[in-house]
């Protein structure tokens, strides 16, 4: 049910999905914890998303596997401060002698990262000189292991935006670190609930300049009880008063009135069938005033402006020196 909801939403998904993805396989992380090390482990404060000391313990980074390309190196980066939740990092950059700015890029809960393999994806995400850096969330992809079948996105909501806003915050950690990349012009894509932590990670964190946001989910009473990705069956456990207090200081509606985040813009489809009206609107009319509101009228005309300006045109234009950003991005840069 959950996932054929999702698949109505295909063609706007297949906005951002790579023409082919290539057949390289993620190496298998190490073996899991045992249950008892992870039942163990120190209780992660999801609430408090500037805490990235409890229960988070930082590994040293690990080279999976690295690509050279005419164009870009690609590198796998294994990075862990959980116990069993190794998170496959994919970091794309252009061939150029300087620290690059860089572009974070989260998609929804269902998509794993295919795209961040894709020779294609990868050339354009890093054209104009640009880094790119993707990953997933919580409870997505590979990161789905360990748990009952009942246990999913939704149904642990609060670990998984929380725990995810504190993963972007340690990225950024690690990527300060190195010497190959610009982070003081960071800028994050995010789209469906990768959207919703991209807002969230905006507001606890200043590194992350600019913001381009498609289609976030929030304002959690309205989303939970009329949204189609939540199961019929399994509604009513998530519209509870003690579920939605959970959620009360994890929800975009509250932080994008008050985000500092230099340039923040949101893209809406108006036809989007995961965000229902209301939830839309009121996330809509919660942007701070300098913000920029897109909205399109179906996919077809979302389709139009990509192809103009490419996913990551806008974002680019914003983290580019002022006299760069004058002169924009080229059509289909994503």
């Amino acid at each position: 049910m959950r996932h054929s909801v999702l698949s109505a939403f295909s063609f706007l998904l297949a906005l951002t999905l790579p023409c082919e993805a290539q057949a390289v396989q993620d190496p298998p992380a190490k073996a899991h914890e045992s249950v008892i090390a992870v039942a163990k482990r120190s209780v992660e404060n999801w609430k408090a998303l500037d805490d990235i000391q409890t229960g988070l313990e930082p590994r040293p980074a690990l080279v999976v596997q690295r690509d050279e390309e005419p164009d870009f190196v690609r590198e796998f980066v294994r990075l862990q401060w959980r116990s069993a939740d190794p998170i496959d990092l994919w970091l794309m950059r252009p061939k150029v002698s300087n620290r690059v700015p860089v572009v974070l890029y989260l998609y929804g809960y269902t998509d794993d990262t295919d795209r961040f393999r894709d020779n294609g994806w990868s050339k354009r995400a890093t054209a104009d000189g640009f880094a790119a850096v993707g990953f997933v969330s919580a409870l997505t992809g590979q990161r789905y292991h360990n748990r009952a079948m009942k246990q999913w996105f939704v149904s642990e909501l609060e670990e998984a935006l929380g725990s995810t806003v504190h993963d972007v915050q340690l990225i950024l950690n690690y990527l300060v670190g190195r010497q190959d990349l610009d982070l003081e012009h960071v800028g994050m894509f995010g789209m469906g609930s990768g959207a919703t932590i991209a807002i969230l990670s905006g507001y606890i964190d200043p590194r992350i300049k600019a913001l381009d946001l498609l289609d976030p989910w929030g304002d959690w009473p309205d989303w939970l009880a009329q949204s189609p990705v939540v199961p019929e069956n399994e509604r009513a456990k998530y519209t509870t008063a003690d579920f939605l207090s959970n959620l009360t200081t994890l929800d975009p509606i509250t932080l994008l009135p008050v985000l500092k985040t230099q340039k923040i813009r949101l893209q809406q489809t108006l036809t989007d069938p995961l965000t229902p009206q209301r939830a839309r609107e009121r996330i809509a009319g919660s942007l701070p005033n300098d913000a920029q509101l897109v909205q399109y009228a179906n996919p077809e005309e979302h389709l139009e402006a990509w192809q103009q300006s490419g996913l990551s045109g806008w974002i680019k234009q914003q983290l580019r020196p002022q006299t760069q950003a004058a002169v924009g991005i080229g059509a289909g840069q994503q």
